[in-house]
Parts: C-alpha cells; structure tokens; sequence
C-alpha cells in the first residue's frame, strides 16, 4: 500500500489544486528547495522539493518537478508554503518557522521571479513521539501579557516547567498573544522559543493595532512578525489551518465578532479539495465558533459556510480561544451542523488563566484561576497515525501535598459537619476537561461508589477566592480573582452525615474519553454538637 505522501505526490501532479491564469497582472515565482548544504538560501547542492503547496492567503499551487511555482499576487500579500508532512520548516532569526514572506508593493518583477522557501528534510528530531503512535501539539491561548512581568509569569509558570520534558512536535497559540501591547511580541516569541519546537499562532482580539478604524488594517503588526493570518500546515496524518476569526467592527458592541472573510473562505474550500479523506483535520483560530452570552458572537453566516464545506469530512477537530473558560462543545443540527456525527470544538484553557490575577504563591506567581474554576494551563493534543486524536489538560502549577486537586479535577468540602444534621452540604469536583457525558463517582471511606450530579454553578473553591478578596483589607495581589460563575464541568455528591464522629475520607473518580480513569480525595470531620 502506497503511503500518505506517495498518495499526496499522484494526486498533486494529476490535478493542481489552483492553475495559473494565462495573463496575470502580477505573479511570484520561485523554487521550494530541500536545504542541504547548511548556507542560506538556495545554492547549487539544494534540489527543489515537487508537489509542495504553495499559497497567498486563498489561491493554491503546487511546486512542479524542479520544486517551481509561480501564483499571483496582490501588493503587501503574504506568500506562503504549506508545510509537507515529511519536512520541518527552518527557523528564522526569531525562532519561528520561516514559512512566509511579505511581497511589498515596492518590489521589482525581476525579484518577484526569486521568492524561495527552504525545507529540511524528515520530520523534527527531538520529539520522541515521532518513533510512537503520531504525534503530540502543545496547545496554547491567550498568553495575554501585558508587560515584562506577566512575560516572566509566562516564562516560569507555563514554558520553564515542561523544556525539555515535552514529546511535542510543533506547538500553537490561538490568539491574545498580548492584551493590546504589539510591542511585547518578540520578547514573547524569545520565551516560546525556548520550547524548541514549530510555534505557530494566529491573532486574538487584543492583537489588533490600536486604533484600528476597520478590518482590513487591522492586523499590521501582527503581520509583520507571524505573515498571513490564514494558512496550513501539514504533520504525520494530520492537516492544521490555522485562521484569524476576529472581525474588527470599530464602535459596535465589543468592536468585533468572530467571522471569516471570502479570501478565507476561498482558501478553505482550495485546501479542502486536495485534502485526503482520512487525514485529521484540525482548525486552529481564536473566538470560539459557538454563540456565548446569549448573543451572537460569531457570524450565524459564516458559521453555515464553514459547516457547509467541512460537512463531508470525517475527521474534524476546531480548537479556540478567547473565553478564558475550558469546555468542550458539540455542534449538532440545532447549530446547523449537518455532518455524520457532532463537530467537537475544544475551547482551551487560557495560559494566562483569568489575565494573570489572583493572590502570588510563594514563587511570587498569581493563581490565575478562571472563572469557571479551571486553572491556567496549557492542551495537549495526541494525534494518532490513524487519524484519531485524544486530548488532555495540564494545570501550570499543582499544590504542594493536595490530593484534592490534581491534573485532572480539584475537590471542594466543607471542613466539618455536625454529625446528624440534614445532608445539604456536598462535595464538589471540577474536572477540567468534563463534558455532559462524563462519568463521575464518589465513596465515603471506601464504601460503594455512588454516581455524582453534574450542576452548573459557580466553584466553590473560587468563590472561597472571592470571600477572601472582600475581607482582606490590603491587596492580596496585583488583581484579584475573578468573580466565579457558572462551570460547565462541575460535579456534586451530597456528604453523609450519619457516620461516627471524627475524619471520613472522600474519594472522587471520573472517566475521561481520552485519559481514562483520574481519582482524587479529600476529607471532612462530623462534630456532635451540644444539646440546647
């Protein structure tokens, strides 16, 4: 059996995905070549690379024989190759993936005929995922710093911890790398570097220029440091777009929506039409494509758009941004998905948790809970070489000797009950990455396992933030917590209080998808209370 990329070369030299029109305007051409002799740039021992896409943010093609293409253009485009799954980008001076280049205006014929792009050969040698089943994606969103200190939160709390530790072998940000300070950007890609992998991202909300007066500028800065703002990239048997879904509207409501525009679209449909069936594809972008807060934020319009082409497809997984929540939604028929089985959007955890507030630990760093009780952290997608995925959590810091939180879920009971008393107090467990369906348990000292009720309201644990906040007379950090609300995975078990006074040990257990079974524990003490 041939393999995927056999498969990829047949069918690319059958049919180009975008010919090139007989008379254009303006075109680029150039080669995408395999580096060799280790000097930059194309030199005489780098032979060019067939059938790579190439790309200008909506049209098309593919590198013929001798690694050349020729597309058209538009003046300030961003030209771009479509990383194969058996290649690796090499990095820019910036530690990023030098995948792109913008085509000024300014720019003669003649230098339009010698825009290459460089690949190396195989796929990245430090992630030893790679000998195993697929492949791992660090996922990132919101990283949101706002000045030098919340770059070293960043730093200490989110990348130190896992260098070196992590079998990833690219990595993603989707969106609010910072809260509206464009120039904190390479300061941050140094941190994110350090990582040592393929880090690649597309823009939030608060990474539009200041002052924007409409969309199409809006991105400029940006631009100017991460290229075009959609595009692919290609890794074992899995296909990642990456689209920036902020619609700037200046003076209505927020100042913008989640949506796409038609050169978007137009790339979607181009990358989908030579997409194999069986290959995961994964959408990367920032405002969750479900509506939030009881009002459209994402356009209904583009949303049926983006439905109607990826309808077909078998193999689907959206990733988002924007919430600072975690929760996993399934499109069905009442979002008008009309595909075999619901459309999975993971909406990841933020890096910056609630925008990094919250009293420090001793390290100095704030606690960074959401809103909804999850902690600030990072998503870590599996990708299986047969197209399936798992998908996981990991909270940025655990608290020294609490086995009531952990990667999974953290605990919250009362301390003590009076022994007797109607059983109205419950224990409480988040588990981070829960759904409807999942399956959570709890015992009282190793008694049988009784089925925990998922509610959706604030946690109790962060409401105990809350509490703390208001009675503290001087700050307790440079911001507070965040007002709890309503967590979409919390779940309830109400707490025995005809049992012998003393400790009684409580033990929680649920059943992940992916992970499997996860279990914590805490406590609470029955007191007899005196007569009256």
């Amino acid at each position: 059996m041939r393999s995927v990329s056999t498969l990829l070369l047949a069918c690319a030299f059958a049919a180009p995905v975008a010919a090139v029109p007989a008379a254009m305007a303006s075109t680029v051409s150039g080669h995408v070549y395999l580096e060799r002799d280790g000097r930059a740039g194309r030199g005489p021992g780098d032979p060019g690379v067939a059938a790579v896409a190439v790309s200008n943010g909506s049209d098309i093609v593919r590198t013929d024989a001798q690694g050349r293409y020729t597309i058209p253009f538009e003046p300030g485009q961003a030209v771009f190759v479509v990383k194969p799954a058996a290649h690796r980008f090499i990095a820019g001076a910036d530690g990023l993936p030098a995948f792109w280049r913008r085509i000024p205006a300014t720019v003669q014929a003649s230098e339009r005929a010698g825009v290459d792009f460089g690949l190396l050969e195989g796929a990245l040698p430090a992630a030893p995922a790679k000998s195993m089943d697929g492949f791992q994606v660090l996922l990132f969103t919101d990283t949101q710093v706002k000045g030098a200190r919340d770059i070293d939160y960043y730093r200490r709390d989110i990348v130190e911890p896992i260098i070196g530790r992590h079998d990833a072998a690219l990595g993603m940000t989707l969106g609010d790398l910072v809260d509206d300070e464009i120039q904190l950007y390479p300061a941050l890609n140094a941190v994110t570097a350090r990582l040592g992998v393929p880090w690649f991202h597309v823009p939030g909300n608060h990474d539009v220029d200041p002052g924007a007066t409409g969309d199409a500028a809006s991105l400029a800065s940006w631009k100017a440091v991460y290229g075009p703002d959609t595009y692919a990239v290609e890794e074992g048997n899995a296909a990642f777009v990456f689209l920036d879904n902020v619609v700037v509207q200046p003076g209505t409501g927020p100042g913008y929506i989640g949506g796409l525009r038609e050169d978007q679209f137009r790339f979607i449909e181009n990358y989908l039409a030579q997409l194999p069936p069986g290959r995961l594809l994964v959408l990367g972008m920032h405002i969750p494509v479900f509506d939030t807060g009881g009002r459209e934020t994402f356009r209904a319009a583009d949303r049926a758009r983006l439905f109607a082409l990826l309808k077909d497809h078998p193999r689907l997984l959206l990733l988002s941004g924007h919430s600072h929540h975690q929760q996993h939604y399934w499109h069905t028929a009442r979002d008008g998905w009309q595909g075999a089985a619901p459309l999975h959007e993971y909406n990841v955890g933020a890096a910056c948790g609630a925008f990094w507030s919250g009293a420090p630990d001793a390290a100095g760093i704030p606690d960074a809970t959401m809103a909804d009780g999850t902690p600030n952290g990072y998503g870590l997608l599996s990708v299986h070489d047969d197209g399936g995925y798992a998908l996981a959590f990991h909270p940025a810091r655990m608290p020294a000797a609490a086995p009531a939180f952990n990667q999974s879920m953290a605990l919250h009971a009362p301390r003590v009950l009076r022994r007797g008393a109607y059983p109205a107090w419950g224990v409480f467990a988040n588990v981070f990455m829960g759904d409807a369906d999942t399956r959570v348990e709890y015992r009282i000292d190793g008694g049988q396992w009784k089925p925990m009720r998922r509610v959706e309201r604030a946690d109790p644990r962060l409401l105990v933030e809350n509490v703390a906040d208001d009675l503290a007379t001087p700050l307790r950090g440079f911001d507070r917590s965040p007002e709890a609300v309503d967590s979409t995975h919390l779940w309830r078990g109400a707490l025995a209080t005809d049992l012998a006074t003393g400790g009684h040990r409580v033990e929680v257990r649920a059943f992940d998808r992916w992970q499997g079974e996860a279990t914590a524990t805490t406590s609470y003490t029955l007191q007899d209370a005196g007569a009256d």
